[in-house]
């Protein structure tokens, strides 16, 4: 009985008055002056007695409001409706005749870097929260409350909120850039009859363009979402493709900053097709030459896969509608000008397309579910192997948390091995990948661990450079993704990727994964001195020697 009593009496404590509570608030959107801030309360009952106040102002209800679920109640209706799409159920102040109005006293307008929000039922406190303290204020955050947490992870206005899904029985198809990619990119695209919705961060091949012209021809809607300021700007020829597919009636849109909408991130940086709502391709390429050459060219070493299963492709399906809606959204950038053909360089191929059925796969998408490739990790019991572009640390004094959860990974025995890009704009930097591999050995010898990173031997596999962003562990699993090692890609970008378990696809991306590592040379890093640094600069010296030699004759 006494259990019991404390039970009732923990659940009373816990548990906000009456069951309503503030579980979402956004103090500093991005229209000037925040005309769209807005308060969301969740539960159900009437709301007669409730008010929200932060010192400075407060609001309540007409007398009679229930909520059954979650009420919004935003300053002007029609500019939280431009950000969010929807109008909200209450306003502060009489803009539309469509939105209820809230009660509102005194001046309630939520400062942006520094407030409270205090809940009141009554005369008694349901819940107050401050910033900064129980949340970190930014411009375009949304805070909200999950399982108990304020901001469980970053999330701006306009994006999506994703849970975790799992597909099984779902057939995959395999395949590695340079040696594979751009064949079964064709014969995925060649096989759709009704629809293709592809968004990808770069398109300038001009021969996967056609292929997309080819389908629409045949009778399918193709739609085509890119992000609209990469870095560096949108490249000639990527206007030059917008171009050619918009005129063969494809519409090409981009994601960017407008008059009526923020950016939902700070690059969209996926690289997916959906096929007629039954099919998906995840790659860590772009839909460039280097990503996706013809067989026998060499190129970016990539990672991708073909999924077929219609619950996956209508997973994907809404991602992209979520994404391709909305004030940021709008017709590509696009010119017709001269297109030169690229050239490439002989490859030998090494490694064919695998298909296997009846494998498990999970999305990954950022921001929503990143957090998956920290539990993957957390997972591993033998070994972890992984093939990045770069990895880049939180800051000067606290690692990468992916980086970090293989290294804790290793402490507890599991083999870890990081094989990193090591083109020139990877490696000549004071703090960039010979660096970030230096330092990985550097904590494998001080603590003894079973831990290992290289840079890449470009030459000796004749790549271009590394850009897969790609885990094994086990053998089992595998993540195949865009989603860099920094900061920004899975907190702030839509990325998107697939975490795969089958043995077969585990042993496929093993073997291409051992084949760039076994091709790089042991041991290179800082520590080791950078011996294309200092080739270079023995270059340079040589140059010098010889013109002064020249003109002391």
């Amino acid at each position: 009985m006494r259990r019991l009593l404390l039970l009732l009496l923990l659940v009373c404590t816990c548990a906000p008055a009456g069951g309503v509570q503030i579980v979402e608030f956004c103090p500093d959107p991005y229209f000037s002056g925040d005309p769209d801030e807005y308060v969301v309360l969740e539960g159900r009952g009437l709301l007669d007695g409730y008010m929200v106040t932060d010192r400075e102002g407060s609001f309540r209800f007409p007398a009679g409001s229930r909520i059954d679920g979650r009420v919004y109640v935003a300053r002007n209706s029609l500019y939280f409706e431009k950000s969010h799409g929807f109008l909200p159920d209450f306003e502060l102040y009489d803009y539309s005749p469509r939105v209820a109005d809230a009660i509102r006293s005194g001046d309630f307008r939520l400062a942006n870097a520094a407030d409270e929000l205090i809940l009141y039922k009554g005369a008694e406190i349901v819940q107050q929260i401050v910033w900064p303290g129980d949340v970190s204020p930014r411009e375009g955050r949304i805070h909200f409350l999950q399982d108990g947490m304020w901001d469980p992870r970053p999330l701006q206005i306009g994006q999506s909120r994703f849970d975790p899904a799992t597909f099984e029985g779902v057939t995959v198809t395999a395949f590695v850039s340079p040696d594979c990619s751009y064949d079964v990119f064709h014969a995925a695209v060649s096989g759709a009859t009704t629809e293709i919705l592809a968004n990808v961060y770069e398109f300038t091949d001009l021969t996967m363009a056609d292929d997309l012209v080819r389908a629409r021809e045949r009778g399918a809607a193709v739609t085509v979402l890119l992000e609209g300021g990469p870095v560096g700007g949108v490249s000639r020829e990527g206007k030059t493709v917008s171009w050619y597919m918009n005129r063969t009636g494809i519409p090409v849109y981009q994601m960017t900053t407008t008059d009526d909408g923020h950016a939902k991130y700070r690059f969209n940086h996926a690289k997916y097709l959906v096929i007629d709502r039954r099919a998906v391709v995840i790659t860590s390429e772009n839909f460039k030459p280097g990503g996706f050459p013809p067989a026998g060219g060499s190129g970016n070493r990539g990672w991708g896969v073909y999924l077929e299963d219609p619950g996956l492709a209508a997973y994907f399906a809404e991602v992209f509608a979520r994404d391709g809606s909305g004030g940021d959204i709008v017709p590509a950038a696009m010119a017709e000008t001269p297109y030169d053909p690229p050239s490439f360089a002989p490859y030998t191929v090494e490694f064919l397309p695998v298909r296997v059925e009846e494998a498990r796969v999970t999305p990954v998408l950022s921001p929503d579910t990143s957090h998956l490739i920290l539990e993957m990790l957390e997972r591993a019991e033998s070994h972890i192997a992984i093939e990045q572009a770069y990895i880049r640390n939180a800051s000067a004094t606290e690692l990468n948390p992916f980086l970090n959860a293989a290294i804790d990974a290793s402490r507890r025995g599991v083999a870890v091995r990081v094989l990193l890009d090591s083109s020139w704009f990877n490696v000549e930097g004071d703090a960039d990948n010979d660096e970030m591999v230096a330092l990985i050995n550097r904590i494998a010898r001080q603590e003894n661990l079973p831990l290992e990173a290289r840079c890449a031997d470009l030459a000796a596999n004749n790549l271009e450079k590394i850009h897969t962003k790609g885990v094994i562990v086990d053998g089992r699993e595998v993540l195949v993704s865009s989603i860099n090692w920094n900061e920004n890609s899975p907190n702030f970008n839509r990325e998107a990727g697939v975490i795969i378990e089958h043995p077969e696809i585990g042993a496929y991306f093993m073997a291409a994964f051992l084949d760039d590592w076994d091709a790089s040379r042991a041991g290179a890093g800082a520590d080791d001195r950078d011996y294309r640094k200092i080739a270079v600069g023995g270059v340079v010296l040589a140059a010098l020697m010889v013109v002064y030699l020249r003109r002391h004759r």
